[in-house]
């Protein structure tokens, strides 16, 4: 017998290979390459690519076939081969800016605390926070104080480290927050007060406590106010200063000192003085006779005395001829 042999074409079909650094999307190519003896003219296929890779790594770039009309699948040996899609890292930096979080509060006594921090900025939008994490020991993230002052936090770049493998260029960068106690402010008065005149020197050591006043179980233990007003007028209580308490430390404090007023008002009750002129008597010789002066027999309110009235007058009576005169 003879024959005639018709042998089947050899087809090779290849996927393309691609590359490309991380950016986010999808890399794909839908690029199919015939090799081998390839289709007889007129025939072919239809090809569905489906290989895809979005993040660091290599991925076969897979594909399914189905031939075109015509084609008839026996006439072929079809070989399949896989190119390869391959995203590299993103070597340009990105640069992540941290913010310490902050508070303000007045020293009360009490310890406050700062916990935490704020992602501020992050250069690359490609880049998220779940693309890196905080590998400081936790007292680094944290900030306590009692007294009045300023207390930083300490965050430094090594507390954070990229996770991603999509990045290799990462910077951390810092910014300081920190912890303020402000001081209390406290205002010291010493009393205001009024009385008549009594002859007694009026005086008051009370201090009233104004502003944010001191903290709770602290303050003063004593104050030296010297104030003091006797006569009729007005002066300041002064206030000379004062001893804070073993447990009240005065850097916790602005404490300013304010003097009250200490005012003496006039006696109005009526005072009389009654005072007697000096009398004399002697028989007519022809020489002038005279009497001087006067005596202060009472005064109605024992506060008044003699030192609190001066006298203008002539206390004095001349006669020579006998009769009676008045000194007026």
């Amino acid at each position: 017998d003879g024959t005639l042999v018709i042998a089947k074409r050899t087809v090779t079909l290849t996927s393309a290979t691609d590359s490309k650094p991380y950016d986010g999307n999808a890399l794909t190519n839908d690029t199919v390459t015939v090799g081998g003896e390839g289709f007889a003219n007129g025939e072919g296929a239809e090809y569905d690519v489906t290989g895809t890779i979005t993040d660091v790594g290599k991925v076969d770039n897979t594909f399914t076939y189905n031939l075109n009309e015509g084609t008839n699948k026996d006439n072929y040996e079809i070989t399949t081969v896989f190119g390869k899609l391959v995203i590299t890292p993103n070597a340009d930096q990105v640069v992540v800016t941290i913010t310490e979080n902050s508070e303000t509060a007045t020293y009360d006594g009490k310890e406050h605390t700062v916990t935490g921090y704020t992602v501020t900025s992050i250069s690359s939008t490609l880049y998220t926070e779940n693309d890196f994490e905080f590998v400081g020991a936790d007292t680094a993230k944290e900030v306590k104080g009692t007294n009045a002052g300023t207390y930083d936090m300490n965050l430094v770049a090594g507390d954070f480290a990229n996770t991603s493998d999509n990045f290799t260029n990462v910077k951390f960068v810092i910014e300081d927050g920190t912890l303020v106690i402000a001081k209390r402010t406290v205002t010291l008065t010493s009393a205001t007060a009024e009385k008549p005149y009594d002859g007694q020197p009026l005086e008051n050591h009370k201090v009233t406590v104004g502003g944010d006043g001191f903290a709770t179980g602290e303050g003063a233990a004593s104050y030296n106010v010297t104030g003091s007003q006797t006569v009729a007028g007005e002066s300041d209580n002064t206030f000379e200063g004062y001893t804070l308490n073993e447990n009240t430390l005065a850097d916790n404090y602005t404490i300013t000192t304010a003097a009250g007023k200490l005012k003496v008002t006039p006696v109005t009750d009526k005072v009389t003085v009654t005072i007697k002129e000096h009398s004399g008597s002697d028989t007519y010789d022809g020489t002038e006779k005279t009497v001087t002066g006067y005596d202060i027999v009472s005064i109605s309110n024992p506060l008044y005395t003699e030192n609190d009235f001066t006298f203008s007058g002539e206390a004095t009576v001349k006669g020579t001829d006998a009769g009676t005169y008045n000194m007026e």
